[in-house]
């Protein structure tokens, strides 16, 4: 009878082949399933000047009275992603907003992590809101930010069998921390940092902010800079519209 004798060092070998071979396998099957997802929009590839301003709002309606004056003095337009408990409880600023010229999409009703939630809750998180801005402004969303800006999934499954597009960001003022001053936030989004070691471009470029104080502060500035380099502020669907939908940044 012959006896193998395998050594100490070959077992642990044979080990980590194992490990790695089983690693490749799952990576493999995650990759094939998350290749599938609808993919987010972050930015328009465009060679024209032109930035889409996002404000997303479930809170501080106190300020949208000084964005829109902003928007108004440079002759800038803006999407508002608004929730449906937002809207629900201050329709008339939604009407002002629409009154204005800017436009008005969907940012889910109460604000909850879409990543934690389920398909079929995202989508009823998005038909609220749906059903009640149409009630308010007589049109119907079809652009949908997640809130916290998660993209796993659930949301972009359930946005995409709604026939949503869904919208994240270029360029965060990230104005909701309190360190952003009016200085940072200017600078966030007219010299951004580098990212994944690209410099982001301005051309076609989504930004994202709040309506918050030092937001209020930094827009004319941020808005002055950018017009003075010849870019124009349109809605998300004239973005969209442009040709070449995609990310150019990461």
């Amino acid at each position: 009878m012959h006896v193998f004798r395998v050594s100490f060092k070959s077992l642990k070998i044979f080990g980590l082949v194992l490990i790695l071979a089983v690693s490749l396998l799952i990576h493999q099957r995650v990759i094939g399933i998350v290749s599938n997802l609808p993919l987010p929009i972050e930015q328009v590839k465009t060679e024209q000047k032109v930035i889409a301003l996002t404000i997303n709002v479930d809170w501080g309606g106190e300020y949208l009275p000084g964005i829109l004056e902003a928007l108004d003095q440079h002759k800038a337009k803006a999407t508002f992603f608004l929730t449906g408990r937002w809207a629900k409880n201050n329709p008339e600023l939604v009407k002002e907003i629409q009154a204005r010229g800017h436009a008005i999409e969907n940012h889910g009703y109460s604000h909850p992590h879409p990543d934690q939630i389920s398909i079929q809750a995202n989508q009823e998180e998005i038909l609220k809101t749906e059903s009640i801005i149409q009630e308010i402004t007589g049109q119907k969303t079809k652009y949908y930010a997640p809130p916290y800006g998660e993209r796993g999934a659930s949301g972009l499954r359930a946005a995409e069998n709604l026939g949503y597009s869904t919208i994240l960001w270029t360029l965060d003022t990230v104005d909701w921390r309190p360190e952003s001053t009016p200085e940072v936030i200017t600078k966030r989004i007219v010299d951004p940092a580098v990212r994944f070691g690209v410099k982001p471009t301005h051309l076609g470029a989504i930004v994202l902010m709040h309506p918050k104080e030092n937001t209020v502060k930094a827009l004319p500035s941020i808005l002055s800079q950018l017009a003075n380099k010849g870019f124009q502020f349109i809605t998300i669907n004239e973005l969209i519209t442009l040709t070449g939908v995609g990310n150019t940044t990461s």
